[in-house]
């Protein structure tokens, strides 16, 4: 008897809650010796949402936005709650120019040049491991196609 409406509760509530999100695709990218785990952005709707609302990310993981064509794609921060910077890279993966941004912000950060991707990594990550514009991303050839 106590089993019925125990298992209709936790039926109710599974039904009520929201879905879950698709899970990203992963990649492993480097830069130099450095290994970066990265979700990857490849359709509007992932690069629209991005890291909004998330609280923390772990050390060495990243955003690995995949664009349709290379162009001076910008980046802000509408409801991204973490510090981060931003690396905009061109089709072979060297980095452009790195930008940092703060959370909560609509300032535009934008490619220096006609970037491919933008990878997002918690705030000074690239400066902390000394990379700096002109080092090559590897690993991005192995991305999804954009969509």
């Amino acid at each position: 008897m106590y089993r019925l409406p125990c298992f209709l509760i936790a039926l109710a509530s599974l039904l009520a809650s929201p879905p879950v999100p698709a899970q990203l695709a992963r990649i492993e990218l480097s830069a130099g010796i450095h290994r970066i785990e990265a979700e990857v952005a490849a359709d509007q709707a992932n690069r629209a949402q991005g890291l909004m609302n998330r609280r923390s990310m772990p050390a060495n993981h990243g955003m690995l936005f995949v664009f349709t064509q290379a162009a001076r794609h910008c980046m802000w921060m509408r409801n991204t709650l973490l510090p981060l910077s931003v690396a905009f890279l061109d089709d072979e993966g060297r980095i452009l120019n790195i930008e940092k941004m703060q959370p909560q912000s609509e300032d535009n950060h934008c490619a220096a040049a006609d970037a491919r991707y933008a990878l997002e990594m918690n705030l000074d990550w690239f400066a902390s491991k000394g990379i700096k514009p002109g080092a090559r991303i590897a690993g991005i050839d192995k991305s999804p196609r954009p969509q």
